[in-house]
């Protein structure tokens, strides 16, 4: 294999994504917004969402350029340059979130316009947005990587030992800088629009008894803010840092197989050749999302989404068998073994997909139960979400469970690392999906702030449905592939804590025992502290709701405007002040653990965390949405709104709404974080303990 020719196919295959997100952008902003009202509302939005993400970085640049003297310190010789990979893999992932966000904000007021003309138009728009932030995901991380490599190699040469121990170990820098930024958007995001979220509905909705996304609501600003900066930005975030970090722990897997040299060199470059290879089906499969009459946008959705995971599953086989020839590994396996592990686990995610789907969607049973119990107040809505959470662990635990063994059945770790893969191979249409939601809920809050034709919000409502769908299915997504990740860079980390040979974590050790307990308690206080937080910015938020609405009655009566800008700098300076500890002991607590309690209790420690972690992100994802829908069916039921069983309602999706958007898929990204920064202090801790 012609390494130049790998990074000139990586750095091509994300330069096109970049150029498809940029056509993309442009064609939404030539998109005509209708109004003076809508495009003044949107524009506050849009203002809102780049200020909240310039404070937040503007916080966040201290705490990189601190580790990355860490990284420059504690690191000798040639992996110095791990702090430079951490400094650009930050940069990449804000710049990622940054600019997709300010597409969705664009494209929001763009898609209640478009929505005039029906559901084919306004799905155009929307989806249109969601790519921009897929695709710009995708190029950055694939651009990013090939930066590196192609330094690594002018550098150090292109022999396997100069991979193996200066490029790969530089280029897990590059996924650290990537999750450290995830993790802050995460949190920050996430804190941001549920005390916005949270507000608005407790005092609006109940209180009040005024419709949801009415402009007379001082939060309602915020809450628009809020799906910006946590379900684009944070999302976008989230899964350009899995993404990342499955490639380089299958690279770093892939070097460790038993081969010949010139083999191993394949089986690690292969992953970024994968991943050049699943932007174009990416690509393709967007041209797959048409609305036409009669046909749900659901439908339109799943069509782009199917349709490029079976291309990509198609050039799976023939892309190994370039790659590898016919070269084999570990006892005689070779080219099929891989393509078929990667499709196992791309098949995985699309069952994940779909059992998110069945507990989350708008008319399935576990909603329809969680309806039902509405009816018979608050407290049965709660009851009743639980359990349908704690249910909707099995069937996913059981999809992940297979594609692990089935997948190591086929290609050892490597193969569990193939799969991981898989299920991100088409993150481009997937995050474009994803990111739709979002947009498609601003359309229908800007269609009711500016007046718009009631047909308009039916039709954004009709999108914001199926949102709420795709988004549950892409946090799906997210927890399987974190799963698989988090596995794939446990191995990495053992055998590369172990030199010559994988490190064997004994769980009748003391020192492992009480890893597994403190990393089984670490998702639990991390959750904890993120609840917490919304919690009081909530507090916050309703006290400045309720004043505005007791000083200034003329709200209310439409005499009056509200003063938006103060329920966004409660949003805002929230977020900014309570994202610094959760984030500080997921940073923190490896390194604590691995220096003071030695290399066996780190094991024990990531062990615990991938355990409770995984099942605490489904559980809390899964409940937040069926709650979400469950509110849904009842506001279309005839007398629904403002309704007792509306109002549960209302109190289940608010309880909610920090489990789906904010602690649970954060989970996804403390559990990889705390696995790649063991990775990465892997080499110190070997010195360290000897």
């Amino acid at each position: 294999m012609n390494v130049t020719w790998v990074l000139i196919i990586t750095a091509l295959g994300g330069a096109v994504a970049i150029a498809y997100a940029v056509v993309k952008s442009v064609w939404i902003k030539k998109r005509p917004i209708g109004n003076d009202t809508l495009a003044r509302i949107g524009g506050y939005i849009a203002d809102g969402a780049q200020a909240f993400l310039k404070r937040e970085y503007t916080v966040l640049v201290p705490f990189v350029a601190l580790v990355a003297l860490f990284l420059g310190v504690a690191s000798s010789g040639a992996l110095r340059l791990t702090s430079f990979a951490f400094v650009l893999g930050a940069t990449c992932s804000a710049a990622a979130g940054y600019f997709g966000m300010r597409t969705a904000t664009a494209a929001n007021s763009r898609t209640a316009s478009a929505a005039a003309g029906g559901i084919g138009p306004a799905l155009s728009v929307a989806f249109a947005g969601g790519s921009v932030m897929g695709m710009t995901v995708v190029g950055l991380a694939l651009l990013g990587i090939s930066a590196l490599l192609a330094i690594g190699v002018a550098m150090f040469g292109d022999s396997l030992p100069a991979f193996r121990d200066t490029i790969f170990p530089i280029l897990s820098g590059f996924s650290l800088g990537a999750s450290t930024i995830a993790l802050f958007a995460r949190v920050g995001g996430g804190i941001f629009t549920k005390a916005a979220d949270v507000g608005a509905d407790l005092v609006g909705k109940v209180e009040a008894g005024i419709p949801e996304d009415d402009p007379r609501n001082p939060a309602v600003i915020a809450d628009n803010v809020g799906d910006n900066v946590g379900d684009v930005a944070g999302m976008g975030a989230d899964l350009f840092e899995s993404y990342v970090g499955s490639i380089v722990g299958c690279v770093v897997l892939g070097v460790g197989v038993a081969a010949s040299d010139g083999m191993r060199l394949r089986l690690a470059l292969l992953p970024v050749l994968m991943a050049a290879m699943g932007v174009v089906a990416s690509i393709l499969g967007t041209f797959l999302v048409r609305a036409k009459p009669g046909r749900s946008p659901q439908k339109a959705l799943n069509a782009g989404s199917f349709g490029a995971a079976a291309l990509a599953a198609a050039l799976l086989y023939p892309l190994a068998a370039l790659a590898l020839g016919r070269g084999t590994f570990d006892g005689g396996k070779g080219a099929l073994h891989v393509a078929l592990a990667a499709i196992f686990g791309l098949a995985s995610g699309t069952a994940i997909g779909l059992l998110t789907e069945f507990f989350t969607g708008t008319d399935t049973a576990p909603v329809r139960k969680i309806e039902r119990s509405c009816d018979t107040g608050a407290a049965t809505a709660i009851i009743s979400g639980l359990g349908v959470g704690m249910l909707s662990t099995l069937p996913p635990i059981l999809v992940i469970s297979g594609a692990i063994l089935g997948s190591y059945a086929l290609a050892g770790l490597y193969g569990i690392g193939m799969a991981a893969l898989g299920m991100l191979v088409t993150l481009g249409i997937q995050l474009s999906v994803d990111a739709y939601g979002p947009i498609a809920d601003n359309a229908g809050g800007l269609a009711v702030m500016s007046a718009m034709d009631p047909h308009v919000r039916e039709v954004t409502d009709e999108l914001d449905a199926v949102g709420n769908t795709t988004a549950a299915v892409g946090k799906g997504f997210a927890i399987g592939s974190a799963a698989l990740t988090a596995i794939i860079l446990f191995s990495a980390f053992a055998q590369s804590a172990g030199g010559a040979n994988v490190l064997v974590f004994n769980i009748t050790d003391p020192r492992v025992l009480v890893g597994l307990l403190l990393g089984g308690m670490i998702p639990f206080l991390f959750s904890s502290l993120a609840m917490d937080a919304i919690g009081v910015s909530a507090f916050a938020m309703i006290e400045e709701v309720r004043r505005q609405f007791r000083e200034r009655p003329g709200i209310l009566e439409e005499t009056e405007t509200p003063d938006y800008r103060a329920c966004v700098d409660i949003s805002t300076q929230a977020a900014l002040k309570k994202m610094i500890l959760p984030g500080l002991i997921a940073a923190a607590s490896p390194v604590v653990v691995g220096f003071a309690g030695g290399i066996e209790m780190l094991g024990g420690l990531l062990a615990g965390v991938t355990v409770t972690g995984v099942l605490m992100a489904i559980f809390m994802s899964n409940s937040g949405g069926a709650w979400d829908n469950a509110k849904k069916l009842i506001e279309s039921r005839v007398n629904g709104k403002g309704s007792d069983a509306h109002k549960a309602a209302v109190v289940g999706d608010t309880v909610g709404d920090p489990f789906k958007d904010t602690a649970g898929p954060a989970l996804n990204i403390l559990i990889k974080l705390m696995a790649i920064i063991s990775l990465v202090i892997a080499p110190m801790l070997k010195t360290y303990w000897g």
